[in-house]
C-alpha cells in the first residue's frame, strides 16, 4: 500500500451549494412553499418580488411575506438541530473563507472564493445558505449597503451597517481620499483586512488603486474623460503631453477606456482644472499654474516683483509656470510694448 498522502479535494468538490440546496428543498413538505422560497432566492432563475410570486399563486403580497418568514424560521431551526447537516458543513467553509477576507464579504466576493465559476445562480445560492446558518449574518442589499455575509460572533447586522458607516463619515470627515492603512489607524480594529472589508459593504464609496472615498470624487471614481485625465495628472504629478495622458488612459484600468487623442485634446481645453503650460502639454491648475500667454506670465512675474528683474531671473521663473524654449521667453521680452528694458538685461512693466 502506498504511503502516499491523498490529494486534498479542492474547495469547489467540499461547497456542494447545488446538493445543499436541493437537501433543503426536500425538506419543505408543501410544493406552494417551495415555489415561494426558491422563487424569492432566485435559486433556479432570477429573483421575483413579493407581487410577483402573489400573482403567480393568487395570493396577496403580505400572504407571501407571512409564509416566507414562516419557512425560513422553520428551516434555520431545522439548521440549528442538524436535521440538514450539510448547512452546518458549507457554513464551516464560509466561516474559514470569511475570517481570511476580514470576517465579512459581499455575497459577489465571497461567491467568486467559493466557486470556480460564479454566476448569479451560484450567488443567489451562496446568499440562501447563509441566511439559514446560524452563525453567519446577511446584511440585506438596499441603497446604502451591497448584499453581504458577516460571521454573527463579529455583530449582527445592525451592528455591521453601524461599523461601515463609520468608514463613510470618517472618509467624509477627511475630505479626500484615504488607503485602508490610513482608515485603519484613524478606526478602532484589530486588522486592516477588517476595515476593507467593512468599506467593500458601502454603497457611497468606490477605491482606485486602493485609495478610498466617496462615489462622487473623481480622483477614486472617475466617471467621463475629464476625471480620467485628472486622475492620470494627479498620479504622474508632473504635466504631461495631451498623447501622454491619451496612451496612460489606454494602458489604465479603467472602464471605457478606449478614447481618441484627440478627444482627450478636446477635453482638456474645455475644464478649467487643466492648464496649457506648453506646446500640447497640461498641468494640474491646483498645482499653482495659471492660464495665459508666455507674455501673460512674464507680466505677472514683473507685477509681484518689488523691483525691476534680469532676464536671467525672469526666465528662471517662467519656467516654473511654463514648458516653453528659453528663446520664446527672450523674444516676448523683447518685442512685447507691455515691457521695458530700465538697465543692462533688466526688465520692468511698461506701465
Amino acid at each position: 500500500m502506498s504511503d502516499a498522502p491523498k490529494a486534498e479535494k479542492s474547495l469547489e468538490t467540499t461547497f456542494d451549494i447545488d446538493g445543499t440546496v436541493e437537501a433543503i428543498l426536500g425538506a419543505i413538505d408543501q410544493e406552494r412553499e417551495r415555489e415561494i422560497i426558491t422563487r424569492r432566492f432566485g435559486l433556479y432563475d432570477r429573483k421575483e418580488t413579493l407581487e410577483q410570486i402573489g400573482e403567480l399563486l393568487g395570493i396577496t403580497r403580505e400572504r407571501v411575506r407571512q409564509l416566507e418568514k414562516a419557512i425560513l424560521i422553520r428551516l434555520k431551526i431545522a439548521s440549528e438541530e442538524g436535521k440538514i447537516p450539510n448547512v452546518q458543513t458549507l457554513e464551516k467553509i464560509i466561516v474559514r473563507e470569511l475570517s481570511e477576507m476580514g470576517r465579512l464579504a459581499t455575497v459577489s466576493d465571497l461567491t467568486d472564493k467559493l466557486t470556480e465559476k460564479a454566476d448569479n445562480l451560484k450567488r443567489s445560492r451562496v446568499a440562501f445558505i447563509a441566511e439559514l446558518a446560524p452563525h453567519l449574518t446577511v446584511v440585506n442589499e438596499n441603497d446604502n449597503y451591497r448584499y453581504a455575509v458577516g460571521i454573527s460572533e463579529y455583530g449582527d447586522e445592525k451592528k455591521l451597517r453601524t461599523a461601515i458607516d463609520e468608514i463613510v463619515k470618517t472618509i467624509k470627515k477627511h475630505g479626500e481620499p484615504l488607503t485602508i492603512d490610513q482608515l485603519h489607524d484613524q478606526l478602532d480594529y484589530e486588522h486592516p483586512s477588517i476595515v476593507r472589508a467593512l468599506a467593500s459593504v458601502s454603497k457611497h464609496l468606490s477605491n482606485l488603486k486602493d485609495m478610498w472615498g466617496l462615489n462622487k470624487w473623481p480622483t477614486v471614481n472617475p466617471k467621463n474623460i475629464r476625471d480620467k485625465i485628472y486622475v492620470i495628472l494627479a498620479e504622474n504629478g508632473k504635466p504631461l503631453h495631451f498623447s501622454e495622458i491619451a496612451d496612460a488612459i489606454k494602458d489604465s484600468s479603467f472602464s471605457r477606456k478606449n478614447v481618441t487623442t484627440q478627444a482627450i485634446h478636446n477635453e482638456l481645453i474645455k475644464d478649467k482644472r487643466f492648464v496649457l503650460i506648453g506646446r500640447g502639454i497640461y498641468a494640474l491648475d491646483s498645482w499653482g499654474y495659471s492660464k495665459g500667454t508666455v507674455a501673460d506670465t512674464i507680466a505677472d512675474i514683473l507685477r509681484k516683483s518689488t523691483e525691476p528683474l534680469h532676464r536671467d531671473e525672469i526666465v528662471k521663473r517662467v519656467l516654473k509656470n511654463r514648458q516653453v524654449k528659453e528663446t520664446t521667453i527672450l523674444l516676448n521680452l523683447q518685442s512685447k510694448p507691455q515691457f521695458k528694458r530700465v538697465a543692462k538685461a533688466t526688465y520692468a512693466l511698461a506701465e
